[in-house]
């Protein structure tokens, strides 16, 4: 979970408690990032990170990973616009989400290569896959399986966690999708104030299940601009990019969730840290030095994002990277 005070779930742990602390440091009002899921640990989260990502390695808790990446976008009520096209969107939040994940594939992105370190099928506490199990997948192509406007209905003004659950499984119906290699994002509308955005997250993932009782990644994803700062806007210097800095949150939190989902979609026994943070939150948020959040180049296109943790950087001592594409050519 991304706040800026938090990305993140809520019955609270004790490792939670002291997870805050372990954060890069961020711009004023920030939220922080979430620990493994929104339902488990959100409320532990709401304190401002301020010291260097935690540098204990994540390791491996016998769950699921993602093997086959695929994303699902629903932009949920008619606040988006009526029919299937959305029209209602004052910062251009759904073609930037769409874009970037579409770029998000192949040789040409090497930004989330690093989680294919990551792997299923190997001894609980494992820290180095080396080959063994079967590793996070790394799309070959456009890893978007489709987009659908809900505008059958109007999405509540403060939605509560239930009702995104409830979104979402909506979604997979429509698509015909479910299990672990799916994500849905669930993309609220411009002015809709899930409950805890802004004040305690920017966005989170967790896993639900369908009528039939498959297992359902999905991620709660407010309206980011409608948080400014405190969720990414102009945390990072654009340059001549062209990236606009007033809309860099969607990339840099949609892309910590994404991350997330990939390595840990049960939000609770994939791959995590001693203190329950996963592989965005430990590198969320931070300005400068090793693992500050950039411009990156995927597949001809320019886009703001944060670093992932990698285990392996740095002699398997690892640490926060921007580029992978391989364990001895990382930064």
């Amino acid at each position: 979970m991304l706040r800026r005070s938090t990305l993140g779930r809520v019955a609270v742990t004790a490792a939670a408690l002291t997870a805050a602390a372990l954060l890069g440091s961020s711009p004023a009002g920030a939220q922080t990032p979430e620990t493994s899921g929104h339902a488990k640990q959100m409320a532990a989260r709401d304190a401002r990170p301020a010291a260097a990502a935690s540098t204990n390695l994540l390791s491996y808790g016998g769950g699921a990973v993602v093997t086959s990446p695929k994303v699902y976008v629903v932009y949920w009520g008619s606040q988006w616009g009526t029919g299937s096209t959305v029209t209602n969107d004052p910062s251009g939040e759904a073609a930037l989400q769409l874009s970037f994940f579409q770029h998000a594939y192949g040789s040409g992105d090497t930004w989330s290569a690093s989680q294919t370190q990551y792997c299923e099928g190997v001894a609980v506490g494992t820290t180095q896959c080396n080959g063994a199990g079967t590793p996070v997948g790394h799309p070959a192509s456009n890893p978007v399986g489709g987009t659908w406007l809900d505008s059958s209905v109007s999405a509540p003004s403060k939605p509560s966690n239930a009702q995104i659950a409830a979104e979402a499984v909506k979604a997979a119906a429509h698509f015909g999708v479910s299990g672990d290699n799916v994500q849905i994002i669930v993309d609220a509308p411009h002015g809709v104030v899930p409950t805890g955005f802004k004040t305690q997250y920017c966005a989170w993932h967790d896993q639900t299940t369908t009528g039939s009782g498959a297992p359902l990644p999905y991620t709660n994803f407010p309206y980011i601009t409608d948080a400014g700062s405190a969720c990414g806007a102009n945390f990072v210097s654009t340059g001549s990019t062209g990236v606009n800095g007033n809309t860099e949150g969607v990339t840099i939190v949609g892309g910590h969730e994404y991350a997330e989902t990939l390595t840990d979609p049960t939000a609770s026994t994939g791959w995590l840290d001693s203190t329950g943070y996963e592989t965005g939150d430990k590198c969320a948020w931070i300005s400068s030095g090793q693992g500050a959040s950039t411009i990156v180049g995927m597949n001809g296109s320019d886009y703001a994002i944060q670093s992932l943790w990698s285990n392996n950087f740095n002699s398997d001592s690892g640490g926060c990277v921007v580029s992978y594409t391989s364990p001895t050519n990382q930064h």
